[in-house]
């Protein structure tokens, strides 16, 4: 599994995985204006253990994060924001959302100096919930009531990166 930036070519397969896995859903101009403004920080896992029979055979995505920086953060501190993360039912439980995560996280600490990253997840989705608060550290900051278009709350949590800023200055 290679962890690699989100290309624009990438966007028609992210989009996929996104539709398949996800009941949220975006525009691909949606997609194309993250991986503009922000380049260092959306991610996809492509499955290489698949050669391409082509040249013009595309790379098997099979995860992906799609990441931003906030751009008027009304508490004006500089923070990142997960807008979307997925990973194909085929490739769960391998570690790749957490790698996929962490990658976003320490791109938006080192090229941005972000403060912390925040993200809103179902409160439903209990194997998210798991990946954010037990694996990765989120903290749930607030409930949002009917955050969710068919009218499901959401947490909004958030993660502090000054340990990933501290490692980052060390290096």
């Amino acid at each position: 599994m290679d962890i690699r930036v989100l290309r624009p070519s990438d966007i028609p397969h992210v989009q996929l995985a996104n539709i398949t896995n996800l009941p949220e859903n975006y525009f691909c101009k949606y997609y194309l204006y993250h991986a503009m403004s922000w380049p260092q920080l959306s991610y996809v896992a492509v499955d290489v253990s698949r050669p391409p029979k082509t040249p013009y055979d595309p790379p098997k995505i099979v995860g992906y994060v799609l990441a931003k920086m906030e751009e008027e953060p009304t508490d004006g501190v500089q923070h990142g924001h997960i807008t979307s993360l997925s990973v194909n039912r085929t490739h769960r439980r391998l570690g790749l959302a957490e790698k996929l995560m962490r990658q976003s996280q320490r791109a938006m600490a080192e090229t941005f100096a972000a403060h912390y990253v925040s993200l809103h997840v179902r409160v439903s989705n209990a194997a998210a919930l798991h990946l954010y608060r037990d694996t990765l550290g989120f903290g749930v900051d607030k409930v949002e009531a009917k955050y969710y278009a068919d009218g499901e709350d959401a947490y909004s949590m958030r993660m502090e990166l000054s340990e990933l800023k501290n490692e980052a200055v060390v290096a």
